[in-house]
């Protein structure tokens, strides 16, 4: 009984923040247990991460696809940059994703590649625009804790999240064996893909007047009355909202990520483009914003139209 009670003691003094130093631990041991104590900076650390590796894997394989290109914009800058060498797997990742070719026995690990390339695309330039969803999770969490109420870590939002991303990859991936199949049976001048990339370009202009356009862009621009009102100490169910929110984000952005179509699906710049404008939309109120980026998107979707046609 008194065993108990002191090891009560011990906890309360823990939780008082009165043995907070991990003193009695190693150098890794005490960095381990800050982390763990703060699980912001778990999130903030991981997410940071994954946006910058994403980064310099959809740079490296920019620089060399613009190598194997004809011209695209920003390709004159990526051919005076530095390849830096890279392991053999990432080579041959770099190739099955920028080599069109047509529908043959290899499909299966080009269908591989392509989905992790667009799901590196969306993590580096739609995580960053999820920011302030996380943010407001971990605000929740922590005022959870202070109460001691059981909260599930933000890291479980995140990857919830991120599962939206990579069920819309797959399909991303698939409409991007359509285009190689066409570039490589037509040639890469063949109006055929003027057309197609207008039609993208038609499609994402259009988008940005729709309902729904504006209803998922209210529900990323406010996610606290989401979060607080699914608020649940349940693993999976954190997860699933994880998804929801991932959904809704998908649902502002997909016609965008369709511009990649027109521009090249590797054209770094125009992915970072589309990333800044995301934040930038999501984060101002009023619909000017994705109103003036649906009208650039029509003009040119008729330009490129009327010049393949």
């Amino acid at each position: 009984m008194r065993l108990d009670q002191r090891g009560d003691s011990a906890h309360s003094d823990v939780m008082t923040g009165q043995q907070d130093d991990f003193s009695h631990l190693d150098r890794a041991g005490r960095a381990t247990a800050n982390v763990a104590r703060d699980p912001r900076l778990t999130v903030n650390v991981v997410v940071c991460a994954s946006i910058a590796l994403a980064w310099l894997l959809l740079a490296a394989m920019a620089i060399r696809g613009a190598e194997a290109r004809i011209s695209a914009p920003g390709d004159a800058l990526l051919r005076n940059l530095p390849q830096l060498p890279l392991p053999d797997f990432l080579d041959h990742f770099f190739v099955l994703c920028l080599s069109p070719a047509p529908l043959d026995a290899s499909i299966g690990p080009r269908a591989l590649a392509l989905i992790l390339m667009w799901f590196l695309m969306a993590i580096a330039a739609m995580l960053p625009s999820a920011a302030p969803m996380i943010r407001t999770y971990c605000e929740i969490a922590d005022t959870a804790r202070i109460k001691r109420a059981p909260v599930v870590h933000p890291l479980v939002l995140v990857a919830g999240y991120l599962c939206a991303w990579l069920a819309a990859s797959l399909q991303f991936a698939a409409l991007t064996l359509a285009v190689h199949a066409v570039a490589a049976s037509a040639g890469v001048f063949d109006p055929v893909l003027g057309v197609a990339g207008g039609l993208a370009l038609l499609v994402a202009g259009l988008y940005q007047f729709s309902g729904l356009k504006e209803a998922c862009l209210t529900k990323c621009r406010n996610p606290f009355s989401t979060l607080f009102s699914n608020w649940s100490a349940e693993t999976f169910r954190i997860f699933r909202l994880g998804i929801v929110q991932g959904i809704w984000c998908l649902g502002c952005c997909w016609a965008l990520m369709l511009v990649m179509f027109a521009v090249g699906v590797m054209n770094v710049f125009w992915m970072a483009l589309i990333g800044v404008f995301t934040l930038i939309e999501k984060q101002t109120m009023g619909s000017l914003p994705t109103r003036l980026a649906g009208a650039i998107l029509l003009v040119w979707a008729a330009v490129l139209l009327v010049v393949s046609l």
